[in-house]
């Protein structure tokens, strides 16, 4: 198991720490999505996993089941490759654009929201 890293313990750059505002567990919301704009699942980063994604350019979460980082791609082989990843205006998220290789969902479906449609309006 990855033991966590403090915020204090991370190489992520300070200017870019100091931007992002944590839930209670030290996380923030990545929503990740696809060059073509197709939203693909979402994950959580504290400041290691964000540190290891600008760093790597492969997705890095932090799994609040497990309690581990995990890099997508390193037991399934659906590779995430991240091409930009944007601060949201509040801090509290970040978008993780990727190419993404195979499924992006554990699941084996595309994306994590293909499979469960709570409204769809015709033309919208």
């Amino acid at each position: 198991m990855s033991t966590r890293l403090t915020a204090a313990e991370s190489a992520l750059d300070p200017g870019i720490a100091a931007r992002l505002k944590r839930d209670a567990d030290g996380l923030v919301c990545a929503v990740v999505q696809s060059r073509a704009g197709e939203v693909l699942m979402v994950g959580w980063m504290d400041d290691e996993a964000l540190h290891r994604t600008l760093t790597t350019g492969r997705g890095t979460y932090w799994s609040r089941s497990r309690q581990e980082y995990w890099v997508k791609g390193d037991t399934s082989g659906h590779v995430q490759h991240v091409h930009e990843v944007r601060l949201d205006c509040d801090g509290d998220a970040v978008l993780v654009v990727v190419d993404q290789e195979g499924p992006a969902c554990h699941t084996g479906t595309r994306t994590c929201f293909d499979t469960d449609v709570l409204l769809a309006r015709d033309g919208a």
